[in-house]
């Protein structure tokens, strides 16, 4: 240990190690770090600077999704036993503070335990309490299993799905068991090296402020953490295995949303070797689609994800799906849906008429679901001024421009995250809310969950898809009409990683050049104002003086705004709250026309400039 400690200050001085990587390596050597001391000490007589760097240059934060992360077997700066250990003990601490439910040690067995199969022996309610899920990630299993360890050591009494499940039904299983919280271990659609920790409120969303920084406190303040053995805490009953009448009762509340009895349409869906099947599938089939199958090759619940291109199970990325499509083409289906690894996200890929497939962005399909919900609902006598839609200020304004076309509310200056959205509904209400989006294949309706489901967004697009079929039409005619209706609306997005020790300066810099150097003109667009959200201003350009406030809060996001030839550009940059790097929106949209395809031509021609003319700034 001497010897490592003096290393280690040799290292620091010689620049072979930062100050901070130091401050976490000497972190782990202390005694509640002791089951790690063995591996830890041999690493460290390795003198492998670059590996110790790669390891512990930060402590993994709580950020947009919870922490998300690289899974290594120690370090502060990947996910593991004890970082994860660190989360559950960080969220337990917090919860016990505000509540003054009693522990399941302070609770004794009601008359009725027997009577609620599969929800464990008594009401949440009476103690506390929360529910685990996670998908089919490596490792999944195993931090699940850490996660409710600590939380039963807590005195919680623990929910436990003994399989791999959604992202959505943790949020319902959040809500309809009477939890204080819920976590999901799941890093969505990142690489299979990386797992996640998601905490989830008692409303069923993710956690907003104060309780994030509250539990980032109690994670930091982690010296040795109670933990108690996974299989003997199950026999005592403390940790619930869930049976399978709550799936029953999740899939019959996604089913529940239907606005159409149409199902004559034939899809090829594929989970990307996620959890997929257990909800989207099960959704779908419950709800009346035969035509619907699963693509084999890319179904075996597997965190390597085998039979992904590159491996990267984003369904953003038509190559993700792109031997789904190749199978389509072949067997006449005229959808092809995906979902993420946890399937709270879907994506959509429509036959066109020559047999080819388009992909659709995660903004038109948010504008053709949102104009499919609130006709049906006009149809059905169901809407009125007071209904709402809830959108980000990163996603197409194509969805407020339809939604106002109803009369009905939209909220559109919202942060990225469904987090807020849910925040949203439960301060205005679910009995008038109709439909959350944003444009990263996200979506969201009713009451039963809190977050983006990957099966509400199947089952209405394959509704609207049967609706479309039955007139001789396609999504993507559908799309053409809400074009000539609201104008064209194009949108593109380019990221830039910054990974390791330097990368949140990097990031920091970039959006610094943005703000204080900003751009007068966008290519041949000139650019008038620079709404910076992070400093709650906007500024009137070339002169980048500020001239009004902004009430909203969203980190630092800037929106930068022009217009030129008949068209308005928008261009967005703002740092991933779950990924090291920094995210670039650009938006184009037209006024409405006859004529689409000139309108089309006319729009996808400056998207394309602006896309040059940021690589440029990036370069510069």
């Amino acid at each position: 240990m001497h010897d490592a400690l003096a290393w280690l200050d040799a290292a620091v001085r010689a620049n072979e190690l930062t100050e901070d990587t130091a401050r976490n390596i000497q972190r782990w050597l202390a005694p509640a770090f002791r089951e790690y001391h063995q591996p830890f000490l041999e690493l460290i007589a390795r003198r492998d600077a670059a590996e110790l760097t790669r390891l512990f240059w930060t402590r993994i934060p709580f950020g947009t999704g919870g922490r998300r992360g690289a899974m290594a077997e120690l370090g502060s700066a990947t996910m593991n036993r004890r970082t994860i250990a660190e989360s559950a003990h960080g969220l337990a601490v917090y919860v016990k503070r505000l509540t003054t439910i009693p522990s399941i040690s302070e609770t004794r067995p009601s008359d009725d335990d027997e009577e609620k199969p599969g929800f464990g022996n008594r009401p949440a309610s009476d103690c506390l309490a929360l529910v685990i899920a996670y998908d089919t990630r490596l490792r999944s299993r195993e931090f699940a299993e850490v996660t409710a360890s600590v939380m039963a050591a807590h005195g919680f009494r623990v929910y436990f799905y003994p399989a791999p499940r959604a992202t959505p039904q943790l949020s319902f299983s959040v809500r309809g068991l009477g939890c204080q919280c819920g976590v999901m271990i799941s890093a969505s659609h990142n690489p299979p090296d990386d797992n996640g920790f998601k905490a989830y409120w008692s409303h069923g969303g993710q956690v907003l402020p104060p309780h994030d920084r509250g539990i980032i406190e109690c994670v930091d303040a982690a010296d040795d953490i109670p933990s108690e053995n996974f299989a003997a805490t199950v026999a005592t009953g403390r940790i619930v295995m869930l049976g399978d009448d709550i799936d029953r009762q999740y899939l019959e509340a996604v089913c529940a949303q239907s606005l159409s009895s149409d199902r004559s349409i034939r899809a090829l869906y594929t989970p990307l070797h996620g959890v997929g099947e257990s909800s989207v599938y099960r959704v779908l089939r419950l709800a009346g689609f035969e035509g619907v199958e699963i693509f084999e090759p890319q179904r075996s619940q597997d965190g390597r994800f085998p039979n992904v291109p590159d491996h990267l199970p984003n369904p953003e990325r038509p190559a993700a799906f792109g031997p789904a499509i190749e199978a389509a083409k072949a067997g006449g289906y005229d959808v092809v849906l995906a979902s993420d690894p946890d399937a709270d996200r879907i994506a959509v890929a429509v036959r066109q008429p020559d047999g080819s497939f388009a992909c659709l962005t995660g903004n038109q399909l948010a504008a053709l679901l949102t104009d499919y919900a609130l006709a049906q609902r006009r149809a059905l006598g169901t809407l009125s001024p007071e209904h709402y839609v809830l959108e980000t200020l990163v996603t197409t304004p194509l969805v407020e421009t339809i939604a106002r076309s109803y009369g009905v509310d939209v909220v559109s200056e919202l942060p990225v995250g469904f987090k807020t959205m849910a925040a949203v509904v439960e301060e205005r209400g679910a009995e008038r809310f109709v439909f959350a989006t944003e444009e990263s294949i996200g979506y969201m309706a009713g009451d039963y969950c809190r977050d983006k489901d990957a099966a509400l967004g199947a089952l209405w697009t394959l509704e609207l898809a049967a609706l479309l079929k039955r007139r001789g039409q396609t999504l993507c005619d559908r799309l053409r009409e809400l074009y000539r209706q609201y104008g064209v609306h194009l949108e593109a997005q380019v990221s830039r990683e910054f990974p390791g020790p330097t990368g949140v300066t990097r990031i920091a810099a970039l959006i610094r050049r943005f703000r204080e150097q900003p751009p007068a003109r966008w290519g041949d667009v000139p650019l008038h104002q620079v709404r910076d959200y992070g400093r709650h201003e906007v500024r009137s350009l070339p002169d980048n003086s500020a001239t009004a406030a902004l009430a909203v809060s969203a980190g630092d996001l800037l929106l930068f705004d022009g217009a030129g030839g008949g068209l308005r550009l928008t261009v967005a940059l703002r740092p991933s709250g779950t990924e090291p790097k920094i995210k670039f929106y650009i938006f184009v949209q037209a006024p409405p026309e006859a004529d689409v395809d000139r309108s089309l031509e006319r729009s996808q021609r400056l998207l394309n400039s602006a896309q040059l003319e940021l690589q440029a700034w990036l370069a510069g």
